[in-house]
């Protein structure tokens, strides 16, 4: 049996999930990316008050910091980007609906029996990633508050706005993919897909990135790393499964995911470089909250636990799991040089010796928590994705 209950991030949102399957008290001091102060413990009895969440948490005169990178942003991150004529498309992957009516059923009948031998337990990762994928107007939506990078007209030709547009373009094609494939297997059941998917685009999210940019680009870093891994991990099963095509798609999903994560590490490798102390708080700030996964508000109308239970069937595969999260937390740190990070105040300081030490301790957790969970009997979980089947967990 999997932890119920999660310390959580994307997979793109993704699809990345982090099981926890303690309720532990936090593991360290709360960070701010403006202060560094300690969180006052809460009762085990009683339900701490509901909190207003916090915005705005940048400084105004910090936005003057973004207006100076627009020339190197223009130079070092749109390039990154594809031009949509060297992009690929859905329909490179598909089967070709413009053959005789014989021909592309038998493309369709094709891509069947290439699906027919992976597991149920595969095609509900799957859809949990599209669904995740497919909700990619929150993710817009959300970049489009932080301040000081937000596109401020729709059309904005500053930099910063002009990644946002092209990203999600990019992005959106990863989605359309996975769900007409999925549409075409006959494995899933697309009606309970659809309704979890406007579900999770009503419900939005907050990453507590607080309209503060510091905070997000260390949240989208640490996403499209983790976007990556997950597809990356559901090619290597569609190729042992038998199915060489989806391997290709998801391989392909990833590669754009890496290429992501490659500007928004940038980014924040910048922000290191010209304020180590305000983006070294921003980082112990949402390691110290947790990364949450943007599909973790996921409901299909039926299961109130749905992404526990997607999440579940995801570590037990191996396509995302808390040693995941931890190998990012430690492949960041190295990335960024945050062990031997200089010029910090002292509270910069403390905040990069918790980020530093914190990858070891959820690895302990999570191997005390997989002790415990031998002790627990499996039970099944039905998911309306598969035509309510049931699978052990």
């Amino acid at each position: 049996m999997q932890a119920n209950h999660f310390l959580s991030t994307k997979c793109p949102a993704c699809s990345p999930f982090v099981p926890n399957p303690t309720h532990q008290p936090p593991l360290s001091p709360s960070f701010s990316a403006v202060r560094f102060r300690p969180r006052p413990r809460i009762s085990a009895v009683a339900a701490p008050p509901l909190k207003t969440p916090k915005m705005h948490s940048m400084p105004p005169e910090k936005v003057e910091i973004f207006k100076s990178l627009e020339n190197w942003a223009t130079q070092n991150v749109l390039p990154l980007l594809k031009p949509v004529e060297k992009c690929w498309q859905p329909q490179n992957f598909l089967p070709d609906p413009t053959l005789p009516f014989s021909d592309f059923t038998e493309q369709v009948k094709e891509l069947r029996e290439r699906t027919a031998g992976l597991p149920d337990e595969y095609f509900v990762v799957l859809v949990g990633d599209m669904i995740t994928e497919d909700a990619i107007p929150t993710y817009q939506t959300m970049i489009n508050t932080l301040d000081g990078v937000k596109d401020e007209t729709g059309a904005s030709s500053s930099p910063w706005a002009t990644w946002t547009r092209c990203w999600t373009a990019e992005e959106n094609r990863h989605g359309d993919l996975l769900r007409t494939y999925l549409y075409l297997s006959g494995r899933v059941d697309m009606l309970m897909i659809e309704k979890t998917l406007q579900y999770l685009i009503r419900a939005g999210m907050d990453p507590g990135t607080e309209n503060n940019p510091y905070l997000g680009f260390v949240y989208t870093s640490f996403q499209e790393r983790a976007t990556f891994i997950s597809h990356g991990n559901t090619a290597r099963l569609a190729k042992e499964g038998g199915d060489p095509v989806l391997a290709r798609i998801c391989g392909t999903i990833a590669s754009d995911e890496k290429r992501h994560e490659n500007a928004y590490t940038k980014i924040t490798e910048k922000l290191l470089e010209v304020d180590p102390t305000g983006a070294m708080l921003a980082i112990a700030d949402l390691m110290e909250k947790k990364i949450t996964m943007p599909a973790h508000l996921m409901y299909d109308g039926v299961d109130p636990r749905l992404f526990e239970h997607f999440a579940a069937v995801a570590q037990r595969l191996g396509v995302y799991t808390v040693h995941d999260y931890a190998d990012i937390l430690e492949f960041l740190i190295e990335r960024w040089g945050l062990e031997k990070l200089e010029g910090l105040t002292g509270e910069g300081r403390r905040a990069q010796e918790f980020v530093c030490g914190l990858a070891p301790r959820i690895r302990r957790l999570q191997e005390l928590a997989e002790k415990r969970a031998k002790k627990i009997k499996p039970h099944g979980v039905k998911f309306s994705w598969i035509f309510n089947k049931e699978l052990s967990l």
